[in-house]
């Protein structure tokens, strides 16, 4: 039972951590642009981008270990199968953003 309650309790922080993280890669990312953009700092859109997808994908990986947390104790078949799938898509998600982001081309500076 203390068990159980700790799993639930370490999957829920993982998730809103993983949450938490993305909202915060956000609000940088809007801070840098509107700083591009009102020329207050010169940073490329290739850095923004890097920071902002860097940042989605830790998040990714704390949704990916909060979702196996929560499977721990009872796993039944259906709760595999959704595991699997969700840890499939995040981890193709994951392997395209960051190709992308090896990929991006340098900005040309304003």
């Amino acid at each position: 039972m203390v068990l159980e309650a700790f799993f639930e309790i370490a999957g829920t922080a993982l998730g809103t951590f993983g949450a938490l993280f993305i909202v915060y890669g956000a609000a940088i990312a809007i801070v840098e642009l509107l700083a591009r953009e009102t020329r207050i700092r010169a940073i490329s859109y290739r850095d923004i981008r890097w920071k902002f997808t860097t940042r989605i994908l830790i998040a990714l990986e704390f949704f990916v270990a909060a979702d196996v947390i929560r499977t721990i104790l009872e796993p039944t078949l259906q709760d595999l199968v959704i595991l699997g799938s969700l840890v499939t898509i995040r981890t193709v998600v994951s392997y395209f953003l960051g190709k992308e982001v090896s990929e991006l081309p340098e900005d040309r500076k304003m």
